[in-house]
């Protein structure tokens, strides 16, 4: 079956990630007409650390969902400490990355999404869950719309004046862009929740080991969240078995046996490939631009992913709100976006890939673990680097 119905909008939005839902919020609060298209049904598991930054705060009561993500039953991470593999450790208070001196948030995605694509539907966005791009509409070497595929199978044409992608790595709607070529992976990352562990009240803990690192943290319901990366051979040497890598490699950290070894999952292990970190293209076609990971991945270990996407969609929605209240000249959307984003997240980038090269060698991770150990003033520094 094939509906032909043609919709307008200002902004067609795919992905209803942290990215996603939070430009949508921002540009319905500011009078457009938004399409928010999701894959997914809601609520659904997600592979991410989990750990919602002190700074992400602010953004929340922004959105409006602060009181809704208080109740939420989330466990306050006050400290993140990180091992090296044979057990010495250097601690970062959550209160070093918030003025405000507030705790970090563990808080699973599935409950995060929710609640923010729920404020997205209060705030008149057309929300379309278990929707599918299928692809974009294009005139004149310049994207219109989107190509929406249904669970029933139907088809739909919606016209926006711009689209995003916020499909997060997987970058969705880059890939329908002419000449698009996706790297290979060299890295697997996979995530569950756990029961029994040993983890400390308060405190996210991160691993390092051969060839990765991985973390966990409370989040609700008296669950754990673990996320650990581990490179492609190895994830094929394990037969791209979770629970083999989660014991062969993640529980080679010394803390990690001591925190982790009674636990068991209580949900399904969830697995996506690593192909690229850092800068991705901020817009891979006229007419398309990019927030959230679509847009830049950053090391998990920072603790900074979703910090990153909310920083992004707010940077998004500024550029935005301008092209419609001036020329709508999308050349000048362009160097807006790419200026205000490169002076508030580029530098981070560049600092956490040269921190990567430590996370993934324990001889070198053990050597930036002994240092920052002996200067409190130089780990506060090295914490804030990952930061604006």
């Amino acid at each position: 079956m094939n509906d032909s119905r043609q919709t307008e909008y200002d902004v067609a939005i795919a992905g209803a990630g942290p990215a996603g839902s939070s430009l949508a919020i921002r540009l319905a609060c500011r009078d457009l007409r938004v399409l928010l298209v999701e894959q997914k049904k809601f609520p659904r598991e997600k592979l991410c650390g989990e750990f919602i930054s002190p700074e992400c705060l602010a953004h929340l009561d922004e959105l409006g969902i602060a009181p809704v993500i208080a109740a939420a039953c989330g466990t306050e991470i006050n400290q993140t400490v990180f091992y090296a593999r044979g057990g010495r450790s250097v601690t970062v208070p959550s209160a070093w990355f918030n003025g405000n001196g507030q705790p970090a948030l563990g808080l699973s995605r599935a409950e995060l999404d929710l609640t923010l694509m729920n404020r997205a539907k209060e705030a008149g966005v057309d929300v379309r869950e278990e929707t599918t791009v299928s692809g974009l509409l294009n005139e004149h070497e310049s994207v219109h719309g989107v190509v929406l595929k249904r669970k029933d199978g139907s088809n739909e044409r919606c016209r926006s004046a711009l689209s995003v992608d916020a499909t997060g790595r997987t970058r969705a709607l880059a890939r329908f862009v002419k000449n698009h070529k996706r790297p290979q992976a060299t890295h697997v990352a996979f995530k569950t929740h756990l029961k029994n562990t040993e983890i400390e009240s308060g405190t996210c803990e991160i691993y390092s080991y051969r060839g990765g690192y991985g973390g966990c943290n409370m989040v609700e319901d008296g669950l754990a969240n673990v996320c650990f990366i581990i490179q492609t051979e190895d994830a094929r040497r394990f037969g791209r078995d979770p629970e083999r890598a989660f014991r062969e490699r993640l529980m080679s950290n010394s803390r990690a046996m001591k925190t982790l070894g009674k636990s068991s999952a209580v949900k399904p292990w969830l697995a996506v490939p690593i192909d690229r970190y850092g800068r991705g293209q901020l817009t891979p076609a006229f007419g398309l631009f990019s927030v959230g990971d679509a847009a830049a991945f950053i090391d998990p270990f920072t603790g900074s992913g979703i910090l990153l996407a909310l920083e992004s969609s707010k940077v998004a929605t500024d550029a935005i709100e301008s092209y419609f209240a001036e020329s709508r000249n999308f050349l000048k959307l362009q160097t807006d976006y790419s200026q205000t984003y490169s002076c508030t997240i580029d530098s981070r980038l560049r600092f956490s890939s040269v921190m990567r090269a430590f996370a993934y060698s324990p001889i070198l991770a053990g050597m930036l673990v002994t240092a920052l150990r002996v200067s409190p003033i130089l780990s506060r520094s090295f914490a804030r680097a990952t930061r604006s």
